[in-house]
């Protein structure tokens, strides 16, 4: 799979008649009925629409943490259904970055563990280790949390904490970024702050941004937003 976000041609993440129902005891529930994307490298997408129309589910499925019923999930032009379990699992790793809205945060590990954590699923050596621990240390710097890198999560505000989490996402230099209602837990302030350090790591960077939120502001800060509703994707 090719990552160079400069490779206008194909898409970074295209889905195409894409459908999901989940069991709930003896009735299916329809999620997605046949909801269509494409987004292209480096550009910034919020995705709307209210509560439980699916915006999770598609995001898990473009991030391919799960796969579609029916329809096509596509990371740069490969279909996420053909890859085997271990070959989604490294592209997870390295192609795609999360930021989620509870910030999934290891208690147990301080700061700059949590941030190097995604680094350890990919092949190392000690130099290679050495390197992504400084690249997590320069992440945190760059988020404003250089002075905490000892500390561990609940030592650290809920803004801090989602800092951490985008820290975190970006550490393996993913060319995707998938953000579930990244500021969704936190007051007007703290997620502005939260949101300026989200779209400056990305864009500086040059990754493709895909934000599910029910934020005006979220939304108004992305290149384009398209809005789910009724299983598809409409015009937002």
């Amino acid at each position: 799979m090719s990552s160079a976000p400069n490779s206008r041609a194909v898409p970074a993440v295209e889905a195409l008649g894409v459908r999901k129902s989940y069991a709930i005891g003896c009735k299916v529930l329809p999620v997605l009925r046949g909801a269509d994307l494409s987004v292209a490298p480096g550009e910034t997408v919020a995705v709307i629409g209210a509560s439980g129309a699916g915006k999770s589910t598609l995001l898990h499925l473009l991030g391919a943490l799960d796969t579609p019923d029916a329809g096509t999930v596509r990371l740069f032009g490969e279909d996420i259904a053909g890859m085997g379990h271990s070959r989604r699992a490294r592209v997870r790793a390295s192609v795609i970055g999360f930021v989620f809205q509870s910030y999934h945060l290891l208690p147990e590990m301080d700061v700059l563990e949590n941030v190097a954590l995604p680094a350890m699923a990919l092949p190392f050596t000690s130099r290679i280790r050495a390197r992504r621990r400084a690249a997590a240390a320069e992440l945190l710097e760059r988020v404003g949390l250089a002075d905490r890198i000892g500390h561990t999560p609940l030592e650290l505000s809920g803004g801090e904490q989602q800092r951490v989490a985008i820290a975190r996402a970006l550490v393996n230099e993913p060319s995707v970024v998938l953000a579930d209602e990244p500021t969704g837990n936190l007051d007007d302030e703290t997620g502005a702050q939260v949101l300026s350090h989200l779209f400056g790591l990305a864009r500086g960077r040059g990754r493709t941004l895909i934000v599910v939120t029910h934020s005006e502001k979220v939304a108004a800060a992305c290149d384009r937003r398209v809005r789910l509703a009724e299983g598809c994707m409409r015009p937002a």
